[in-house]
């Protein structure tokens, strides 16, 4: 059974294991500052604002994750302390420069009733039972909220795209990244689902 939360209701004993699987699902995209994910684990813990994420859970076990932003909230708390405890004093300051300048900033057309959904993933051994598919829908079906964004999704990302599309999700836009091929993309893809 997939039961859907936010990871605050969990409370902290599960910050560790939500972290997980958001490191795992995206160690491609952490690689630079980590390719151990018991490291990106530690040094990356801090950084959730719990009460902006969502968690599904299978049988008590963190399965999938996301987070959701109105406006200019932000999903992301970084320390530079935490980052250079974990990777050391350099390369602790040059990730937290990187996740500031990366990671944080709102939705260029924030309004009331519109949220930004982002860092969507399902842990490996969870991928393809409808877990991510569970924790979207809830997602969608939060009150308050007439409009639902994804940004900067790779568009090698298949499987992503599929499903948000399955779920009412169009094409927005689509933005070149510098360097981007070197990675195994070549552009970024935004989406939105207006609810009516």
């Amino acid at each position: 059974m997939i039961e859907v939360v936010r990871a605050d209701v969990l409370g902290e004993g599960y910050r560790r294991r939500i972290t997980d699987v958001w490191v795992r699902g995206f160690a491609e995209d952490f690689a630079y500052f980590s390719t151990d994910p018991q490291v990106l684990g530690d040094a990356f813990a801090h950084l959730l604002l719990l009460e902006r994420w969502y968690v599904a859970l299978v049988d008590g076990e963190p399965a999938a994750v996301a987070c959701v932003a109105e406006g200019d909230e932000e999903v992301l708390r970084p320390r530079a302390a935490e980052f250079r405890r974990h990777l050391g004093l350099l390369h602790g300051t040059v990730t937290h420069l990187i996740v500031r300048s990366q990671f944080l900033g709102g939705y260029d057309g924030a309004r009331p009733g519109l949220v930004e959904i982002g860092f969507v993933t399902t842990a490996p051994a969870f991928q393809g039972r409808g877990v991510a598919t569970a924790l979207l829908r809830h997602l969608l079906a939060l009150p308050g909220y007439d409009e639902f964004v994804l940004r900067d999704i790779k568009d090698t990302n298949a499987g992503a795209l599929g499903l948000y599309t399955k779920l009412g999700f169009t094409e927005i836009s689509r933005r070149a990244v510098r360097g981007a091929q070197r990675a195994g993309f070549a552009e970024y893809v935004s989406m939105r689902l207006v609810r009516s």
